[in-house]
C-alpha cells in the first residue's frame, strides 16, 4: 500500500476542532477524553488508551494521523492519572486498588462510545493500556473489530525470575507499609522526571521534549512512580492473562508492536502472548526502538505507522 506523507502536526497544541470533555463513570468519577470531529463518511472509529502515568496529549501526532485517514478518533485517560483525578494519597504516585476497576471503566466507556461510533470499531492501547485492552478482550468485556497493542505490558523488563516469586515480593511490600506509597524513587526534584528517563522511552529528543512541554503547560498531567499496590495488582493481572486458555480464546484480529530493546516491559512476555493469540500480527523492532514506539524517531515511527495503516486497511478498508 502506498503511504503518503502528511504535513507535520503541531504536537504541542490541541487541534482547534478537537473537543476535550469528561465521561462520567457509574460511580460519578470523571474521566477525561478527547474527540476529533467525525468525518462526513467515516471509514470506522478508533478508541485509544495510553499507558501508566501517560496522557493523551503525547499521542496527538498519531491520533491526528488516524483522523486524516478518515477515522472518527477518541482517546481517554485512565481514572486516577493525567486529568482524571488520583486514587492515592498524593498528586504524583499512581495507585489503583485493582486493575478490574480499569477494565470496568473501559467496558462501560466502550459501550457508551460504540453506541454512536461508526464501525468498524478499533481499540488501541499503549503499554498498560495495551495490557488492559487485551484483558478486556479476554474477558469479553469489549467487542472491537480489531485491536492495536503498542509495547503491551504483559510482563516487566528486568530479572528473569518466576512471576510467582516477584508477585510474592510485591505482595509482601504492600503488607509492610501503606500500599499507596511509591514503589520506586523518581527524582530528587519533586515533580521532575529523572534525566535517564528519556533513554527508556524514545530516541527522539524533540518528541520527548513534547512530553515535558505538556507537563509544564498542564501540571495536572504530571505523574511519577506507581505505588506498591499498583505493582502487586499489575503482577496479579499479568499472571491472570498467562493462565492456560485465556489468550487462546481471543479471536479479535490484533496488531502487536514490540521492541526487544524495551527496558520497561518484557519483550519475551509479549512474544509468548503472540504465540498464544490465534489472530495476531507481531511487528518487532530492535535497538532502534525504545518503549514508546509511536513516539520514536521518524524511521521507526514510519515503520510502525505503515504497519498500522496496513492493518487498518484489512479491518476497516477505505470507503
Amino acid at each position: 500500500m502506498q503511504h503518503e506523507a502528511a504535513p507535520p502536526p503541531n504536537r504541542r497544541a490541541i487541534p482547534p476542532a478537537a473537543r476535550e470533555s469528561r465521561w462520567i463513570a457509574a460511580d460519578g468519577h470523571a474521566v477525561r477524553r478527547i474527540d476529533w470531529p467525525r468525518p462526513d463518511a467515516p471509514r470506522g472509529s478508533i478508541l485509544f488508551l495510553p499507558g501508566r502515568g501517560d496522557f493523551y496529549e503525547k499521542y496527538l501526532e498519531t491520533l491526528g494521523h488516524w483522523a486524516r485517514q478518515g477515522f472518527a478518533v477518541t482517546a481517554a485517560d485512565w481514572r486516577g492519572q493525567a486529568g482524571s483525578g488520583r486514587l492515592g494519597t498524593d498528586a504524583v504516585t499512581g495507585h489503583v486498588s485493582d486493575f478490574s476497576q480499569w477494565v470496568d471503566d473501559l467496558a462501560a466507556f466502550w459501550a457508551d462510545w460504540a453506541a454512536s461510533a461508526p464501525g468498524p470499531r478499533i481499540l488501541a492501547g499503549h503499554s498498560m493500556g495495551g495490557h488492559l485492552v487485551l484483558r478486556a478482550l479476554a474477558e469479553r468485556r469489549v467487542d472491537p473489530d480489531g485491536a492495536i497493542l503498542s509495547a503491551p505490558m504483559l510482563g516487566f523488563a528486568g530479572p528473569q525470575l518466576p512471576g510467582s516469586l516477584l508477585h510474592g515480593v510485591a505482595t509482601l511490600m504492600t503488607r509492610l507499609g501503606d500500599p499507596r506509597r511509591p514503589a520506586w524513587k523518581w527524582s530528587e526534584k519533586p515533580g521532575q522526571p529523572p534525566e535517564s528517563r528519556a533513554g527508556l522511552l524514545t530516541h527522539d529528543a524533540e518528541r520527548y521534549a513534547d512530553e515535558l512541554y505538556w507537563r509544564e503547560a498542564r501540571p495536572e498531567l504530571v505523574m511519577g512512580p506507581g505505588s506498591w499496590g499498583w505493582v502487586e495488582r499489575a503482577y496479579a493481572s499479568m499472571r491472570g492473562l498467562e493462565k492456560r486458555g485465556v489468550l487462546e480464546a481471543v479471536k479479535t484480529p490484533i496488531l502487536m508492536l514490540a521492541t526487544s530493546n524495551d527496558k520497561l516491559v518484557s519483550f519475551a512476555a509479549a512474544m509468548r502472548a503472540a504465540r498464544r493469540l490465534p489472530n495476531v500480527e507481531p511487528v518487532t523492532f530492535g535497538p532502534e526502538a525504545h518503549h514508546e514506539i509511536l513516539r520514536e524517531a521518524d524511521p521507526v515511527r514510519a515503520k510502525a505507522i505503515a504497519a498500522i495503516d496496513d492493518f487498518l486497511t484489512l479491518v476497516a478498508p477505505p470507503r
